[in-house]
């Protein structure tokens, strides 16, 4: 049986497509829908994002090797560059995106892939473009962290190819008016360039909920919609209402449509100004609201309207070295952020790494599932020491900061090796010692698991990628990694259960926590704390203070008993107050 490419399978899709929906005649009104990705609404014409360039059809003859390779490799450094001046200047967020970008583009495989393909006597453009097609295969096969990063690969092979043909660069469109931004995806370079006061709101046909796209997006406050299969239908200058809360593009809004949404995105705005303080119930239950942080800069993360931090990325201290970092850099590392939160609590998550997020200062081999191998806190099996060193930065810092400091492991999987890790964060003398619950096992096993810990906290990017057998990145099947999965919060009430009868914290982290209405699921399952990017804190600290503890066990039975995401969504919406349903 023969094997289709990725470009005929987008092709078939698209004519599927086509044949179900036909394009809509002129100013009829017709929704579409998708993924919901970043909340808000918003009203304007489309401007669609230019294709990248292509290669021309005549392929010339390479009669220097050694010029040719030249060429592409300082075609990359100029891209590299390039993305490291847009990085410095951008918002924290983008910054960290584009400098691992950049990173990319000066990978030295990457260079060794090309110039192997010049030698062979393919043009300097072409075998840009063939080496970071080999290249995007194996990440995709690899899955998990390395997987996300295909997209930002194929940003990096179109800046380069426009520089080695002489083309203008791929880049935003400029109507010279607002606009509703629809691509078939976003590079991080891009989406880290969007003016919030000119792109409205974004529609993507690819993408999936951890993307970079979206990422970003709710960094800026943009409303967006993805995974839109039938995005393709969007053309330049055509009205569009967009709901980023439910997923849905309305092609040719009526006059009331367009006073809908633009009286919502009017009462948002108003809501959210004066939204401030913790996180609380109606009835005055506490609910922590903390922030999820990577290589952002300090000050900047503890200005925000937080109560501290649910999530310290530390890989970040890691990835992109070729060497480990010393105990000094660590401690430096985590000291400025302590220093910066002040008495705020800080949870910090320990190296999240492994085969699918590679350390190149360790080889650690192949294997052939690297989502299901050795990561996360499984290293430590492989890479002794490792652990204990960076476990032992953290409490140096805690301890000359007097900040309030806990710990947790990532991909814990068995109560046993959740006391494995509080044995080995305890002897370092960090006294708040907690685990990620990311695993189906894990949460199956929740009370047993608390039993030898202070707390836990729920990734659900990747519990629902494990529950639902789908890969995080997979933009095919958006809807099996719906946070509203029924399934997945099964899950997510065995721990809430486990955490109410130990009297112990749990906290989610993952992408759910920035949804406001899920986040009333989240705490009616038992769920005493909410981790996410800052722009999502008032949306959801508003939506707590409008329903008490009661009001939200009642939404997690009715989103517990849905026949699917969409119907649990939907079930929530109805039953949630108005002006928070209304967000």
């Amino acid at each position: 049986m023969s094997q289709s490419t990725p470009e005929a399978t987008v092709q078939a899709e698209e004519t599927a497509v086509s044949q179900t929906h036909p394009e809509p005649a002129e100013g009829e009104t017709q929704t579409i829908t998708g993924t919901p990705g970043s909340p808000g609404s918003a009203v304007a014409p489309v401007a669609v994002l230019a294709a990248p360039p292509a290669l021309p059809e005549q392929r010339p003859e390479v009669t220097d090797t050694a010029a040719e390779t030249d060429r592409a490799h300082a075609a990359l450094e100029q891209v590299a560059v390039g993305l490291e001046t847009r990085a410095a200047g951008s918002g924290p967020e983008a910054a960290a995106v584009l400098g691992a970008q950049a990173l990319m583009a000066r990978d030295p495989q990457l260079g060794t892939n090309i110039a192997k393909e010049i030698g062979e006597g393919v043009p300097a453009a072409w075998a840009v473009h063939s080496a970071v097609a080999g290249y995007q295969d194996l990440l995709r096969a690899a899955g998990g962290y390395l997987a996300e990063r295909a997209a930002d690969l194929a940003d990096i092979r179109d800046r380069t190819v426009a520089v080695l043909l002489g083309v203008p660069m791929p880049g935003l469109p400029d109507p010279g008016h607002p606009y509703v931004l629809v691509a078939d995806d976003l590079a991080p370079a891009d989406t880290a360039q969007l003016d919030p006061a000119k792109v409205l709101a974004i529609v993507t046909r690819r993408g999936g909920p951890t993307s970079h796209t979206v990422i970003l997006a709710r960094s800026l406050g943009i409303p967006a919609v993805i995974a839109c299969g039938r995005a393709g239908e969007l053309t330049d200058g055509v009205e569009v209402a967009v709901d980023g809360d439910r997923g849905e593009v309305v092609l040719n809004p009526t006059a009331t449509q367009v006073a809908a949404a633009v009286e919502r995105a009017e009462r948002r705005q108003k809501i959210l100004a004066h939204s401030s303080g913790a996180g609380r119930t109606e009835d005055g239950v506490a609910v922590k609201l903390l922030l999820n942080v990577g290589a952002e800069d300090p000050g900047e993360s503890a200005a925000h309207d937080c109560e501290g931090v649910g999530l310290l990325r530390t890989e970040f201290l890691f990835l992109d070295r070729d060497t480990e970092p010393t105990p000094d850099e660590q401690y430096e590392s985590y000291a400025r952020l302590f220093r910066a939160f002040g008495d705020r609590i800080i949870t910090v998550r320990t190296l999240d790494a492994g085969s699918d997020k590679p350390l190149a200062f360790v080889a650690q081999g192949e294997e052939p599932n690297p989502a299901l191998g050795v990561r996360g806190f499984r290293t430590a099996r492989a890479l002794p020491g490792l652990l204990e060193r960076q476990l032992a930065a953290i409490a140096r810092a805690a301890s000359d900061t007097g900040a309030h400091v806990r710990v947790m492991a990532p991909m814990i999987s068995t109560p046993a090796e959740a006391a494995e890790f509080a044995e080995l964060a305890r002897a370092a003398g960090l006294a708040e010692v907690g685990v990620m619950i990311e695993v189906p096992g894990a949460a199956l096993l929740a009370r047993q698991v608390l039993d030898r810990v202070d707390f836990v906290s729920i990734g659900t990017n990747d519990l629902a990628q494990y529950t639902l057998a789908t890969d995080r990145m997979l933009d095919s099947l958006p809807d099996l990694l719906d946070p509203w999965q029924p399934g997945l919060l099964r899950l997510i009430q065995e721990v809430g259960t486990a955490g109410v009868a130990t009297d112990k914290p749990v906290g989610v982290c993952g992408e759910a926590a920035a949804d406001p209405l899920l986040a009333l699921v989240l705490v009616g399952l038992g769920v005493s704390s909410l981790s996410m990017s800052a722009p999502s804190l008032a949306a959801v600290r508003y939506a707590l203070a409008r329903h008490t503890l009661a009001d939200c066990r009642d939404l997690a039975e009715l989103a517990l008993a849905a026949a699917g995401p969409a119907q649990a969504r939907d079930a929530v919406r109805g039953a949630a107050d108005d002006e928070v349903a209304g967000l």
